[in-house]
């Protein structure tokens, strides 16, 4: 049995769970509702305080499944009841960003500033210090969504072996290349 699938996922208060007939299991929480369709070898068991998946057979797509559908309803779970954040740092002289609604402004060293539309799920704040980098922060209830967003930014100017400059996640740390050693 896989050892991620037959874990319960456990339900705090203010969550409630529905698993449909076409096994689609809708979460809903303080902070919003999800919802995933289950491949049907997957069967969807909901307590009061957890909730059990169980597969019909032993095949190796069906183990497959059983441990990835129980990660992403435990996902939507603490989605809903806490939500998602990640951390983004822009490091580098002259990186800076800038938020106006759901438009994210970017000057990341080219010629030209960087204009990246948000999705409507995800709020952004950006943290700027004097003499310090800036910071960006996502948060939403979806992980998935929170973590796609977060790696196309860092897409737009991966961080660089040499000096560090780019954008990197907080708390990263990057594997440092020395420069050219002079010649003696």
């Amino acid at each position: 049995m896989s050892r991620i699938g037959k874990l319960p996922v456990k339900l705090p208060e203010k969550v409630a769970v529905n698993v449909n007939s076409d096994n689609l299991v809708t979460v809903k929480g303080p902070l919003g509702e999800l919802s995933q369709l289950v491949d049907p070898s997957i069967s969807v068991i909901v307590n009061e305080t957890e909730i059990i998946l169980n597969r019909k057979s032993d095949e190796k797509e069906q183990r497959a499944k059983h441990g990835l559908y129980r990660s992403l309803i435990s996902n939507m779970v603490t989605g809903v009841s806490e939500g998602f954040q990640t951390q983004q740092e822009l490091v580098g002289v002259g990186y800076k960003a800038e938020c106006n609604g759901q438009l994210l402004e970017l000057a990341l060293g080219y010629s030209h500033t960087i204009l990246y539309e948000l999705p409507p799920e995800i709020t952004v704040e950006v943290k700027s210090e004097k003499r310090g980098n800036s910071t960006v922060i996502f948060k939403s209830i979806d992980k998935q969504l929170v973590g796609q967003v977060a790696a196309k930014l860092r897409s737009l100017r991966p961080p660089e072996p040499y000096k560090g400059k780019g954008i990197k996640f907080v708390g990263e740390e990057l594997r440092r290349k020395a420069g050219k050693s002079a010649k003696v």
